[in-house]
């Protein structure tokens, strides 16, 4: 059976980690009559009515913008623009949604890398060490300080997303901010000296009270909001006891298959409306629905 990959991933372009410490290329593919720059709404994808990502020419670069080196595509070196000091930027944006339901999957994946690079670049002006200004390098895939000389690098942090399950039902939550009628699978932050298996564990017992052991994984996916690593798995849990933390979810139940698969179908009248095809999530429900 084929499976969905997860949004975000599969971007086709060829990253050339080796143009990176090479100035006189880099130079070199910005002077480019084929280089082209990503055009972005803030840091939210511009989409061209076809289904991919609008570029246009790095003469539509703002003046004095620090430019991020995303790699070549079809040969042809691709940028993209760190929006300026003093511009606002929302790493959690949920208006950049609307796009990514149109984007194709390669195209999501390269914005995703994007994305992640120029919100950490626009948040990361000063050095954390001793907070002089800092300056970006390695074709934007590192930031130096030019008062301490330490390097800075963007950073992915680790999220596990999981199901637990029992006797033939999965439990799904929902937070707060969720569309009316969305659940999805529990997640949460690897925490500093903590396994993937004992981040699944804690997360379920802190979240909704489960014990859960056996934790597998499934798959992982790059998530630019505002850059996250999630790892999906299944654990085991003990028992159908619910405690809900009520500070991180508004609900949590217990789904067999038949609801799970009805919600994957967008059934009116399902238990509950799944999360969108570009999350994981959604990956993670049609990979236990094939499991069974």
């Amino acid at each position: 059976m084929s499976f969905s990959i997860p949004g975000f991933t599969g971007a086709r372009i060829d990253r050339a980690d080796h143009m990176r410490t090479d100035p006189g290329a880099l130079a070199d593919a910005m002077a480019s009559l084929s280089a082209r720059l990503l055009m972005l709404d803030g840091i939210d994808p511009v989409e061209d009515g076809e289904g991919r990502l609008a570029w246009g020419s790095m003469a539509d670069a703002p003046a004095d913008a620090e430019l991020v080196f995303l790699g070549l595509a079809d040969g042809k070196p691709r940028f993209a623009a760190v929006p300026p000091a003093g511009v606002r930027v929302d790493g959690r944006s949920r208006s950049a949604w609307r796009v990514l339901s149109f984007l194709r999957p390669e195209e999501m994946a390269l914005y995703g890398a994007a994305r992640s690079l120029v919100d950490w670049h626009a948040r990361h002006r000063f050095c954390a060490q001793c907070g002089g200004p800092t300056h970006i390098a390695k074709g934007g895939w590192q930031r130096d300080c030019g008062q301490c000389g330490a390097q800075h690098f963007p950073r992915t942090d680790p999220v596990v997303i999981m199901l637990a399950e029992h006797d033939g039902a999965v439990l799904v939550g929902r937070q707060p901010g969720f569309p009316a009628g969305r659940y999805s699978a529990l997640a949460g932050f690897v925490e500093p000296g903590e396994s993937l298996e004992e981040a699944v564990a804690r997360e379920l017992a802190e979240e909704a009270g489960i014990v859960a052991r056996d934790v597998r994984y499934i798959a992982s996916q790059p998530w630019p909001f505002p850059s996250s690593l999630m790892i999906a798995c299944v654990a085991q849990a003990e028992a159908r006891d619910i405690t809900l933390d009520t500070t991180e979810l508004e609900d949590a139940m217990w789904v067999d298959r038949a609801g799970v698969a009805a919600a994957m179908a967008g059934d009116a009248d399902a238990p509950f409306i799944a999360p969108p095809p570009y999350a994981i999530a959604h990956s993670l429900f049609e990979r236990w629905l094939a499991d069974g």
